[in-house]
């Protein structure tokens, strides 16, 4: 369950405090901080998910590799706890930037001033918070920070935000925009039979002017590409609190296979959160590599992979999440035949012929698991 802002505040103070304490009893602060890396990413098969390992690093403000790093932690705990103080919502740049300084110190051994930022790039600020994530247990959508959400949604689904109740049937050609943290949306009413995610925005406008929801009685949703951990997390609400089966359709390339194993499995970068962002039981629609045969889809849409596309079906083909027999196959055509198509490509039957092929995948059962 969610905290609310007096309890997030309470555990950030602490952990402040505990760093404070450690130094006034005259010993070394030291950090502890579950390891984010790749080493440290387990795949879970029961979960169906990835989730962090138990290493941990020791992060010592005595350690000169690491005394960065640890006044970063510092400062960046810091404005959190001013902003929740303040009442404040900062984004994630807002903190960067409020951050954003210059310390300089002269060095006498060697007659010189020395000065250091304390962070250079943003992606420097956005670690820290991961960190502090980890760390505490405090979600940064709990500690009220915002970053660019991408999601929106249209279909029959009410949801009331402050006090507002909003009908996202009755938004005309345009769809209702995800915030920050969608558990602030308290979903009124939903009469879906299916969601269905999808990568592209411009095919998202289409289906949704072209009525697809209201003849499926579906939510479309749409993340614009790779999805932010705001739409992520509507789409796990939407499966695990309303039981909606979860469908995802991608271009029929490595990178938008890997999109889909996002929404089902999580992402290494954010496997902490897996158990709140990931949908197991999400299946995938989307364009395969059998697809070009099985649709006949012309050689004039067909698009000759690159060896970058190349180099990441072969990642793909290494990760546990994609060791199905049928994604191994799709993926193992993929590395045979070189070709790549986009959704779009389903044109080459007439326009309308994007309706025909999701029914017959959704209805047909003809889904990758």
């Amino acid at each position: 369950m969610a905290k609310n802002r007096d309890e997030v505040l309470k555990v950030l103070e602490d952990w402040g405090n505990s760093v404070t304490n450690t130094i006034l009893n005259n010993e070394e602060p030291i950090l502890e901080i579950p390891s984010r890396t790749l080493s440290n990413t387990i795949w879970d098969p029961k979960k169906k998910m990835l989730v962090l390992g138990p290493e941990k690093l020791r992060r010592r403000f005595l350690d000169l590799k690491e005394s960065k790093r640890f006044m970063q932690t510092m400062l960046m705990l810091r404005l959190i706890v001013q902003a929740i103080r303040e009442g404040v919502y900062p984004t994630i740049r807002d903190l960067y930037y409020n951050g954003k300084h210059t310390m300089e110190f002269k060095a006498d051994i060697i007659n010189k001033v020395i000065r250091e930022n304390t962070w250079d790039e943003q992606s420097e600020s956005n670690a820290v918070i991961e960190d502090i994530e980890v760390a505490t247990g405090i979600l940064r959508e709990e500690m009220g920070l915002s970053a660019d959400v991408k999601g929106k949604v249209v279909g029959p689904i009410i949801v009331r935000s402050k006090g507002f109740e909003i009908d996202a049937t009755k938004l005309g050609d345009t769809a209702l925009s995800l915030p920050p943290n969608p558990d602030d949306l308290d979903i009124v009413k939903v009469e879906a039979n299916y969601v269905l995610v999808i990568e592209k925005d411009a095919i998202f406008q289409r289906l949704n002017r072209e009525g697809f929801w209201n003849k499926e009685s579906c939510l479309l949703i749409t993340a614009k590409g790779m999805p932010d951990r705001a739409t992520r997390r509507f789409v796990r609400r939407l499966n695990e609190e309303y039981g909606l089966p979860v469908y995802v359709l991608t271009d029929g390339d490595p990178y938008g296979w890997y999109i889909y194993s996002v929404y089902k499995s999580g992402s290494i970068k954010l496997s902490y959160e897996s158990d709140r962002l990931a949908t197991p039981e999400a299946k995938f629609v989307g364009v395969t590599a059998t697809d070009i045969r099985t649709y006949k889809i012309s050689d004039e849409y067909v698009i000759k992979a690159t060896d970058r596309d190349l180099k990441r079906a072969q990642e793909l083909l290494r990760y546990p999440w994609f060791q199905s027999d049928h994604w191994k196959k799709e993926i193992e055509l993929f590395l045979r035949t070189k070709k790549k198509v986009e959704i779009e490509a389903l044109s080459t039957h007439g326009l309308r012929f994007l309706h025909d092929y999701l029914i017959d995948k959704i209805h047909g059962n003809k889904f990758i698991d």
